[in-house]
């Protein structure tokens, strides 16, 4: 005698979290609305919908433990879900899921768009499970890099302090013009030593009328107690940028030194605990190991001597995180400093020079805008007779010669036509100054970049580095740079310079030109 099979009894389960791995999942919403659907074709009987709104990413989400829970319980045999990383993207639940299924405990689990059995091949899931596992580290990964890129360049991360405001359009941090000024006069009147926080605080509130930002629907509130600590301990304010105990310099507008906030740290008793140091280093996140190909860090070390002199270096090195055995060592930052003016002094020029190369430039600019010219020219005769077969067009439609079908296939491609005139007149005009203002940009770097990188501080230092050169690689503490193209001839000219003095510059023109002219890649076109 056949035994009787039962009915399989199913959970419908509907997760999305608020993270971005799940912006372009459907909603709760939607995936119940289809699933059920689904559900009502196959036949399918559902005991129960669950639903949450939590990420995958790691174990511990509670109604999807308390479902599973009840499936070991028999209450149900069968899961209903949008895909299956619905269920699981860490290796724990996906991995209790696969064995679930595989011993028959969970006999069915459709998706909307396949079915799994026990008597699947686990690979597959295994497979399915392991690539939503991955895909999460990946987007972690790339958000970690993301943020640091996003410190090193001085932006904090998250809601801006009161006084500030998030400019999500730019992805910076930008004056509040409402708060600013009142937040400055608060640490103004902390500064005086006569005004307590709670004070500040009901001033604040009480003749100003400071409150906070509105967010969504809710409005502005009075400050809090613990708000106006908050505030008089952020390091923003003094244009320091804090994550994960290191401290960048930050790109947003300052309120106060930070000698002002040392002395209000002094006023609220915070004198004996100490403030972590400022890591600003200038050349971090820009150089790869030629060993390993491992970003180099930096890391500050301090030596005491016993006369109680205090000396700080900074060191770089590999991270080693692509090869734990790579063999490179560190190297000092002055070190690193006389290589980088070393590869400066070979695009540097005088201003005499720099004069000069713009007046050559703009004669062949002259040259280049006559012949553009002649192109324009030539594009607005195509335009012009484009406009007379669309105006003759209309004029035969209006006239009755031909019908509304006629009169639509042959305006499609006219207007097509007139689209693209349109087009090409843009890009045209575009390109008529671009490589000049490019030139100008290249030769006033290669013009101010020795001053700016002696004379700036770390953050003007970096820039400097940054468009020196690509693929900026450290070996055996040595730094290699590849020159851009549009430096190359800036190269050949500072190397000229040293053999024609600057004061015959107008006798020697001839022989600078030679130089541009020999150097098809001066232009970037």
């Amino acid at each position: 005698m056949k035994k009787e099979i039962a009915k399989i009894k199913y959970f419908l389960y509907a997760r999305k979290s608020s993270e971005s791995e799940d912006r372009q999942i459907a909603s709760v919403e939607s995936q119940i609305n289809e699933l059920t659907k689904i559900a009502e074709r196959n036949g399918f009987t559902i005991i129960e919908i669950l639903s949450e709104s939590q990420s995958a990413k790691a174990p511990g989400r509670p109604i999807f433990n308390k479902m599973i829970e009840r499936i070991y319980g028999g209450e149900a045999q069968g899961v209903i879900c949008w895909k299956l990383d619905r269920l699981a993207r860490n290796p724990i639940d996906g991995g209790n899921i696969s064995w679930m299924l595989q011993k028959g405990i969970i006999q069915h689990i459709q998706t909307n768009e396949k079915d799994y059995y026990p008597t699947d091949n686990v690979l597959m899931m295994s497979v399915e499970f392991g690539m939503a596992n991955q895909f999460i580290r990946d987007l972690s990964q790339n958000t970690k890099r993301g943020m640091i890129s996003k410190l090193e360049k001085g932006w904090q991360t998250g809601i801006a302090p009161l006084g500030y405001l998030n400019d999500k359009e730019n992805k910076i941090i930008t004056k509040d013009p409402e708060r600013f000024n009142l937040i400055r006069k608060m640490w103004d009147l902390m500064l005086t030593g006569n005004y307590t926080p709670p004070k500040i605080l009901d001033i604040a509130n009480s003749e100003w009328g400071l409150k906070t930002r509105k967010f969504k629907r809710i409005g502005g509130n009075p400050l809090s107690r613990s708000s106006i600590y908050k505030i008089f301990t952020n390091l923003f304010y003094a244009r320091i940028v804090k994550n994960a105990g290191v401290q960048y310099r930050g790109a947003h507008d300052q309120m106060i030194t930070l000698e002002e906030y040392d002395r209000v740290q002094m006023i609220l008793g915070r004198k004996g605990k100490p403030r972590p140091k400022t890591h600003i280093f200038a050349f971090t996140g820009l150089m790869r190991c030629g060993e390993c190909g491992a970003m180099i860090t930096a890391e500050e070390k301090v030596k005491r001597q016993k006369n109680g002199n205090i000396h700080r270096y900074i060191y770089y090195h590999c991270t080693k995180r692509k090869n734990p055995n790579c063999t490179q060592k560190c190297i000092e930052e002055k070190e690193l400093e006389k290589q980088i003016k070393a590869a400066i002094d070979t695009i540097t020029i005088p201003p005499e020079l720099h004069d000069f190369a713009l007046k050559w430039l703009k004669k062949e600019n002259k040259k280049e805008s006559q012949t553009t010219t002649a192109v324009l020219d030539s594009q607005e005769k195509g335009y012009k007779d484009c406009l007379k077969k669309l105006a003759g067009l209309i004029d035969m439609r209006a006239g009755g010669e031909i019908n509304e079908e006629e009169f639509q296939s042959r305006k499609i491609p006219l207007t097509a036509e007139k689209k693209h005139w349109e087009g090409i007149f843009t890009k045209t005009s575009q390109a008529t100054d671009q490589w000049l203002n490019k030139a100008d940009e290249v030769f006033s770097f290669a013009r101010d970049a020795k001053l700016k990188f002696e004379k700036g501080d770390p953050m003007e230092k970096k820039e400097v580095f940054s468009r020196l050169g690509s693929n900026l690689l450290l070996r055996d503490r040595i730094i290699t740079i590849d020159i851009e193209n549009t430096l190359i001839p800036i190269k050949a000219l500072a190397k000229e310079e040293r053999r024609l003095e600057p004061l015959k510059i107008g006798k020697n023109e001839i022989e600078i030109e030679q130089i541009y002219t020999q150097s098809p890649r001066l232009l970037p076109r």
